[in-house]
């Protein structure tokens, strides 16, 4: 494993000295805040275990169930975000007759569609009242048919999968025989857009967006805080609700130490940096089992009344850029980085 990238000789004193730098219009104010921001997002060299690593969520299709596999199942952690033999995570979306993505929070069912992996390239989606629905990636109906849409403003390019899917999924979506287009995601690479709400984040890369992600390709839920949470709440609620793809159970109960890990290391090979803490939306309003929004606007409401500090939206959780690919598995210890 290679635990620290190559490092900048920069002093202390030039280090103090890029704050009044900043101040001063000109390049080499610019020049300074640059290597600063190099400076701080070198690899640390020593690292400190918080935790284990006690559940991992991979979501083939965006707001719907996370794919069903066996306990102690091993990912690859890569730029597009978590994969499992071909099944990535959010790289098939749905979209409305005006090419819009369609999402949870129009549509809090979807949440009870799930998928199960049946082949080599082959997933599988089933839904209450509905027959089975298997998709092969290596042979979709459309191959391409590209449909251009958006997510959040960003342009996105996309391959439409085939009609039979459009029907399984208007159907039980919106009771109807057509309306939805089931599309998705091909390319090996990232789709790198920044959606607004992280433009200023100064360690956020365009390649951490994933496929058809809201902001990056990874999120980190720290459960010391959603039992935390769940202390003020009269409704209990489950972490998939939040819908991270990590869910980090800590050595001590430590609720919201996460926002301050700069750096996390998931066993010995995958090494993230956090690159903005995680707003959180209407979605988690959801109950997962019922596919049913609470009617009194919770988890949010009770976020909204502790958790906004500046922020539009209340923060729970990370949003992690990876920056060493590696393999995880259930049980792997968790690290953050100590400079």
């Amino acid at each position: 494993m290679t635990s620290s990238s190559s490092s900048l000789d920069i002093s202390s004193k030039t280090l103090i000295g890029v704050g009044v730098g900043l101040a001063v219009a000109g390049g080499a104010s610019y020049f300074l805040y640059r290597r600063y921001l190099q400076y701080r997002d070198a690899m640390p060299l020593k690292w400190r275990r918080v935790g284990t690593l006690h559940q991992i969520n991979l979501f083939p299709v965006k707001s719907c169930a996370p794919l069903d596999l066996k306990p102690g199942t091993e990912y690859e952690c890569g730029m597009l975000g978590l994969s499992y033999e071909g099944i990535r995570d959010r790289t098939l979306m749905l979209l409305d007759k005006n090419n819009t993505m369609v999402t949870a929070r129009g549509y809090p069912h979807m949440k009870l569609i799930k998928s199960r992996k049946v082949s080599v390239n082959g997933i599988v989606f089933s839904a209450p009242g509905m027959p089975d629905l298997e998709l092969d990636f290596e042979n979709l109906e459309c191959p391409g048919q590209d449909l251009h849409t958006s997510i959040w403003g960003a342009p996105v390019d996309t391959i439409l999968c085939g009609e039979r899917f459009n029907k399984w999924f208007s159907q039980f979506i919106l009771k109807k025989e057509t309306g939805l287009n089931l599309v998705h995601y091909p390319y090996p690479k990232a789709v790198k857009r920044i959606c607004d709400d992280l433009k200023s984040m100064p360690f956020m890369r365009k390649e951490d967006s994933g496929a058809f992600n809201d902001g990056t390709s990874y999120m980190l839920m720290n459960l010391s805080s959603v039992d935390d949470l769940n202390t003020r709440l009269k409704n209990p609620v489950e972490p998939l609700q939040f819908r991270g793809g990590f869910d980090i159970k800590c050595d001590v109960h430590e609720p919201y130490a996460e926002d301050n890990w700069q750096w996390v290391r998931i066993g010995d090979e995958a090494i993230f940096r956090q690159v903005a803490p995680r707003t959180v939306c209407i979605v988690p309003n959801v109950n997962d089992n019922t596919g049913k929004r609470d009617i009194e606007g919770e988890p949010l409401k009770t976020l909204k009344s502790y958790r906004m500090f500046n922020y539009s939206s209340p923060l729970l959780g990370i949003h992690l850029g990876l920056r060493q690919p590696g393999k995880v598995k259930a049980n792997d210890v968790v690290y953050v980085g100590d400079k």
